[in-house]
């Protein structure tokens, strides 16, 4: 239970919010000559908030893994959409977001009330993922009027200044009614009891439809990097479902087993669960994720970053067709999607500095440079890890592994310099399957690998089941790529890769060594 003895003798949350009123902004108490050193503060607050192109359900994502959480809790943030006026302040639709987390404390409550004063700051190493420093004041950006619930506190915020101080934004107000409990329990809908926190946005006119449009359009994958909310939900709070104007979405995520860890890196598998509609059966997919620590370079130091000395990518290969709500399927993560399409077939999550839009990373940032940089030994080494796995299967089970290299050109010339890097480094790994003749699996690199055409693979194929023996097919200056690999299927891959096709000389050398003639 929260404690309210730091509050000048406070005992319950409408005691603390009174002392507040009272002391810091000077309501119904004598005056405080910091009043008007906030008004202007609270007046530069304003114009930062609405000069910025802030995604505000991104906002409030972030927001939400950045809270704390009990033990034994399964994080959950669900949003609901009403066009029931519960706040009576005349809004044509309401956003209720439920959030069971550890609920408001009074230092969250005194932070709220201020202007740049998280209690986050400063704690990117504890895995806090926020940076702007705006924080819950940018629901601002599509209400007037934001309402609290949570922990007993029943307060809300106006954008208006306040006729008793004159600052808008961080004054509480004590709510008792409108909405009151009843009205938030029956759009929640449940038979459980309410969230821990619940923030009810009666939405700016204006706001409405773009705010439709994002819960709309939340893509599947926004849970892949959060490392504590498994469960995210959108729903619209109507009487008859045909007439929804938002596409309802459950999404979970599941971790299911960790598959290598060593001092720097780490792999697991990731299942993901996208459910549109109660009929449908939903959409799944699974992901290798590849965790590697690099150090931070000198030269890549920044001031936002300044107390981090490790950088952690995270790179996710998609095992399956992923789920796609929306036109795109981003390719870079800071925690959060960007709207960045890269063309690569697995996904790049770090710790990016991004424009303040949150649709791109700043490319031409040193510390994103740093991370892009870091890269290429990170995808070596997740691949090399996910063929190693498969050692134990049979041969066929390799090629489809190869789809994870970047054959494709990305419109983003700093990630074409990745690409090529990646390829660089891929020609000289021994990653390519040679064709086996024990039950040994060989690997070499592809520049020592060699292709042949359809036709003498068929007589290979012919030879090998009369019983010649084809131990000799790659002693002559080739490692004959293996048959299931040797594919027009697999063509972009081999040309990314630059296995060539034998030339004739290897035939003359393989028939005249062999019995192959005899044999067939």
């Amino acid at each position: 239970m929260a404690t309210f003895a730091s509050a000048a003798g406070a005992t319950t949350p409408k005691e603390h919010i009174e002392h507040l009123r009272r002391s810091k902004f000077s309501i119904g108490g004598p005056p405080n000559p910091l009043t008007e050193d906030l008004h202007q503060a609270v007046k530069n607050l304003s114009a930062e908030l609405y000069a910025k192109d802030v995604h505000f359900l991104m906002e409030l994502i972030q927001n939400a893994e950045d809270n704390e959480y009990p033990e034994g809790v399964k994080p959950s943030l669900e949003f609901v959409i009403t066009s029931r006026d519960i706040t009576a302040t005349g809004a044509l639709a309401t956003l209720l977001i439920f959030n069971n987390e550890k609920g408001f404390a009074p230092r969250n409550i005194d932070s709220i009330c201020s202007v740049g004063r998280s209690t986050k700051k400063g704690n990117r190493k504890q895995g806090y993922i926020g940076e702007k420093g705006i924080g819950f004041k940018s629901v601002f950006l599509i209400t007037a009027q934001p309402y609290i619930f949570s922990n007993g506190y029943q307060i809300r915020f106006s954008e208006e200044p306040c006729p008793h101080c004159n600052v808008g934004f961080i004054v509480p107000e004590w709510v008792d009614e409108n909405p009151n409990l009843s009205d938030v329990k029956s759009i929640y809908g449940s038979e459980a009891a309410l969230p821990t926190t619940t923030i009810i946005l009666p939405l700016k006119p204006d706001k409405i439809y773009p705010v439709k449009q994002q819960l709309s359009s939340l893509h599947p994958e926004v849970l892949l990097f959060l490392s504590k909310i498994k469960r995210l939900s959108v729903k619209e709070d109507s009487e008859d479902p045909s007439l929804s104007t938002v596409k309802a979405i459950a999404i979970s995520s599941e971790t299911n087993f960790a598959m290598r860890k060593n001092i720097d890196a780490e792999s697991c598998m990731l299942h993901l669960s996208a459910e549109e509609s109660p009929n449908e059966s939903g959409s799944q997919c699974s992901y290798y994720m590849w965790k590697q620590k690099f150090p931070v370079r000198p030269e890549n130091k920044v001031e936002k970053r300044m107390e981090v000395e490790e950088l952690l990518i995270t790179l996710a290969l998609p095992l399956e067709d992923r789920p796609c709500r929306g036109t795109y399927s981003p390719g870079i993560y800071a925690f959060l999607p960007t709207e960045m399409v890269t063309n690569f077939p697995f996904i790049i999550q770090a710790d990016f500095i991004l424009a303040s839009s949150r649709e791109t990373i700043l490319l031409d940032d040193k510390w994103n440079q740093g991370i892009l940089d870091c890269v290429p030994s990170a995808f070596i080494s997740a691949f090399s890890s996910l063929v190693k796995t498969t050692e134990s299967a049979p041969m066929s089970s390799l090629p489809p592994m190869f789809r994870f290299l970047p054959v494709n050109v990305s419109p983003y010339q700093k990630l074409n310099t990745v690409r090529d890097c990646i390829k660089a480094k891929l020609i000289e790994k021994d990653i390519t399957p040679s064709e086996p003749h024990t039950e040994q699996k060989l690997f070499h690199r592809p520049l020592d690998a060699g292709r042949l055409v359809p036709a003498f693979w068929s007589i290979l194929k012919e030879a090998k089941e009369q019983g010649v023996s084809l131990h000799n097919l790659s002693s002559h200056g080739k490692f004959i790529l293996c048959s299931s690999f040797d594919s027009s299927e697999y063509d972009a891959v081999l040309n990314f890769l630059v296995v060539q096709q034998v030339g004739h000389e290897w035939y003359a050398k393989f028939i005249g060594s062999s019995n192959l003639i005899r044999g067939v």
